[in-house]
């Protein structure tokens, strides 16, 4: 699978394209993550992207020049399955569409930035508008680097344990069952027991611990996030 991300601070991607599991990933050649600076697409001599929009609104808005120039480039060289640009007011990023973008072949996503894009960039080039929440970012770079490590921990290869991603919490639009580690009693600092571990864990019973999974993932979606249910 092939990413290319477009923005203007590609500074901000750098070291996450490179470490923890998204590096990973790249090392085992099952992933090529590239990062383009669209300065590097605009004629303008002061590298400029962006400028006033019509109708005396405030803030900045990327010129569709610079982004057509990058992304006709990037097609020109390869097919792309999606064209994602990412906005608060996109579709909702969320595991399932994680899942369904894994299998694409190559995907780029366009950083917004300042107050967006040129309106027609989206009507001409974007395929997909994706937000990772009802909130707003300076810009799409943050969101950019959360979908890229939801995408890629689930090519499967990319993480040893494909068992451990598949049972991530929202896989099965159920939270995580609680988890524990070594020891089975913690005494901290001031002497206090924070408990042990329940012993169902203990057991080496795989069916009853699979019931307990289930049970403790139930209840914690319906504590918490009832909305999956």
């Amino acid at each position: 699978m092939r990413i290319d991300i477009v923005t203007v601070i590609p500074e901000l991607l750098q070291n996450f394209t490179t470490e923890s599991i998204v590096g990973r990933g790249q090392k085992k050649g099952l992933v090529e993550i590239h990062v383009h600076n669209l300065r590097d697409y605009t004629t303008n001599k002061w590298r400029r992207v962006d400028d006033y929009p019509f109708g005396g609104f405030a803030g900045m808005v990327m010129q569709c020049e610079p982004i057509d120039r990058c992304i006709s480039q990037l097609m020109s060289e390869r097919h792309y399955d999606e064209v994602i640009f990412t906005t608060p007011d996109g579709e909702r990023f969320d595991q399932p569409m994680a899942n369904e973008l894994s299998l694409k072949e190559n995907i780029i996503i366009l950083c917004g930035h300042y107050k967006g894009i040129d309106y027609r960039v989206r009507e001409q080039l974007v395929t997909k508008e994706v937000s990772i929440g009802d909130f707003v970012l300076t810009g799409g770079e943050l969101a950019a680097a959360v979908m890229t490590d939801a995408i890629v921990r689930i090519i499967p290869g990319v993480i040893g344990d494909e068992q451990s991603a598949l049972s991530d919490s929202f896989q099965d639009n159920l939270l995580a069952a609680p988890v524990y580690t070594r020891p089975k009693e913690y005494i901290d600092v001031r002497g206090r027991s924070w408990g042990e571990v329940p012993e169902i864990l203990l057991s080496g019973h795989d069916a009853k611990i699979r019931e307990w999974e289930l049970e403790q993932s139930l209840a914690r979606t319906k504590r918490l996030r009832p909305d999956l249910l």
